[in-house]
């Protein structure tokens, strides 16, 4: 995943409010439908380079699997960035922006990877 900028100025504020945000996120519990719209979100903005299932290799070979992500970051902290705006150090990955429901979905989307069936 990307690295964040350095902090500055307002951004305390900011924090803040992804941290509220996060702890909202985390506190809801995941539905099917959640999933799945999460999942529509992923196949939408992420899987041209993404592997957004549990077998498969990423396309990108620089992209990470998102069911590995877990391993790297506790998913539920990607809140903030996902509301700002994810940015990369490669040129290949676009910035967006996702709204609170989306994050919410997405969220869990990235949890339901995490569990071994």
């Amino acid at each position: 995943m990307p690295s964040r900028s350095p902090l500055a100025g307002g951004c305390r504020a900011v924090l803040a409010g992804g941290l509220a945000l996060g702890l909202a996120v985390s506190a809801a519990p995941a539905t099917a439908a959640s999933i799945q719209r999460g999942l529509t979100l992923a196949r939408t903005h992420c899987a041209t380079c993404h592997a957004i299932d549990r077998v498969s290799p990423s396309p990108l070979t620089a992209a990470p699997a998102f069911r590995d992500l877990h391993r790297s970051y506790a998913v539920e902290n990607l809140s903030e960035a996902l509301a700002e705006g994810i940015m990369t150090g490669h040129p290949s990955m676009p910035q967006f922006r996702f709204d609170p429901d989306q994050i919410e979905d997405f969220i869990a989307f990235l949890k339901s990877l995490e569990r071994r069936r």
